[in-house]
């Protein structure tokens, strides 16, 4: 099971291959991916491409996830530096003079897609729900 973590691996197809060993004849993988169109992204023919010849059924479905903070696309671009570990490393692989920009890029995109009134911020994320059964 991956929820948002294989996707970023930097080599895909040993991802998928790596599920596949782990999983028993009949069991199921099952992950969550962003996609193409949403907040973030991915692409469910290339999960398809993935594990078509390793799984006997691939069953997607699209679902959403509302993110929802009581603080301004600022504020949240400053908790995920804070809290979320993804976020935290990608800032401490920049150097100190690119931060700033990429705090404001990312600041940019939560504002972008903000729905919520100032000082709030309020995103519908679509992901694609993978659930596929092993050869």
């Amino acid at each position: 099971m991956s929820m948002f973590g294989a996707m970023f691996g930097p080599r895909p197809e040993r991802v998928a291959a790596e599920l596949v060993r782990a999983c028993r004849p009949g069991g199921r993988i099952a992950m969550a991916k962003w996609t193409p169109d949403s907040f973030v992204a991915n692409d469910e023919q290339t999960v398809r491409q993935r594990f078509g010849k390793y799984a006997s059924e691939i069953g997607t479905a699209r679902q959403a996830v509302d993110f929802d903070f009581a603080l301004d696309p600022a504020g949240v671009v400053q908790f995920f530096r804070q809290y979320f570990g993804p976020t935290q490393v990608a800032f401490a692989k920049l150097p100190v003079d690119a931060q700033a920009a990429y705090a404001a890029d990312l600041e940019s995109l939560w504002r972008e897609h903000n729905t919520a009134a100032e000082g709030h911020t309020a995103v519908r994320a679509d992901y694609l729900e993978v659930i596929a059964t092993r050869v």
